[in-house]
């Protein structure tokens, strides 16, 4: 996943002494060996689940978004569709697959992902560290910006942390990492504990500016100005289970995003299941006369509407937030 680097906390030890939260994880999660980039194993599905995981039925969606994006462009006779923070290629060749072939025809994939290239990608994908310049089309970033690292504040100090996950204070925040906090996270400048988003912005304003006519959508769990957690929301998962974010490489670093910090002029912010219902994934019960006329259909649609159910539900990834950034395009995509 292709995210931005720490800068060392002047109350830094030597190597292996605590360092800000953004240095930490970022060798813990893109560093040699980090839980991102070391080779083998499950890649991130082995350690938690996302959308893209939990149903066919998500890809089917951005294959929607893909058209809808298609048709603001007027058909564009190359299309470009970007992944940020692809993980093994599962998103994209589930859009490429749910595509009509006419439009599949078109599309250039790339999948900007730090780790190397799995064994066995669709040749078609273009595997990258970082996305095109000047592409015209869709860029989707599902659980992304998440993993970008950041500083964490506490009473108005850094927080350091140790490989072990001990955790001390650090030296006064920066000004351009207050002003953040003024801004954007009331009162986390001065006292509590709060996560400096900063980063995020710049990353999500980068990738954003490498379109030059188009849509970017982030996908993350999220909050808003007027919801802030007080505590924050920084913690690790490791083989399905949630654990305590310790920066050794071990598990997976992540915190939350305020991606009403992130979104630049003309963005919407909706829910997961506002976008998806748009987009044509119902959990609505097959009628049950169709038990009748097509038992296996029947059995299909069922399990269908289950996991279209597991995408949208409140209190779960239905909760998630979806930022849409036009480029060039006028807005409303999804009505």
């Amino acid at each position: 996943m292709n995210a931005q680097g720490g800068v060392r906390d002047e109350a830094a030890g030597p190597s292996g002494g605590p360092v800000r939260w953004r240095e930490a994880m970022e060798a813990a999660l893109y560093g040699p060996g980090g839980f991102y980039v070391r080779p083998g194993g499950p890649g991130p599905a082995g350690h938690f689940r996302t959308s893209v995981h939990a149903s066919p039925l998500y890809a089917g969606a951005v294959a929607r978004l893909l058209e809808r994006v298609d048709a603001a462009l007027g058909h564009p006779e190359r299309l470009d569709l970007v992944d940020m923070g692809a993980g093994r290629g599962e998103l994209l060749a589930g859009v490429l697959a749910a595509l009509p072939e006419a439009t599949a025809a078109r599309v250039v994939p790339y999948a900007v992902e730090r780790a190397a290239a799995p064994e066995g990608l669709d040749p078609r994908i273009r595997w990258a560290q970082a996305p095109p310049e000047g592409s015209t089309g869709l860029l989707f970033a599902n659980e992304w910006l998440d993993n970008v690292p950041l500083d964490i504040a506490e009473d108005g100090r850094y927080v350091l942390v140790s490989p072990d996950g001990t955790q001390t204070p650090g030296g006064p925040l920066d000004p351009a990492d207050r002003a953040w906090l003024e801004r954007w996270w009331p009162g986390g400048e001065r006292e509590g504990r709060a996560e400096i988003g900063r980063p995020r912005d710049e990353a999500w304003a980068a990738a954003v500016a490498t379109l030059e006519r188009g849509l970017a959508v982030a996908v993350d769990y999220a909050h808003t100005r007027g919801g802030r957690p007080p505590y924050g929301t920084l913690t690790g998962f490791r083989g399905g289970r949630e654990v305590a974010p310790v920066p050794d490489g071990g598990c997976d670093v992540t915190a939350h995003v305020a991606l009403d910090s992130c979104a630049g002029p003309g963005a919407a912010l909706l829910t997961q299941r506002a976008a998806l219902t748009a987009l044509g994934v119902s959990g609505g019960r097959p009628p049950l006369a169709l038990a009748t006329t097509d038992p296996a259909g029947y059995v299909r649609a069922l399990a269908s509407a289950g996991e279209a159910a597991e995408l949208t539900a409140r209190g779960g990834l239905g909760d998630f937030g979806w930022l849409l950034q036009p480029v060039g395009i006028p807005g409303g995509i999804l009505g």
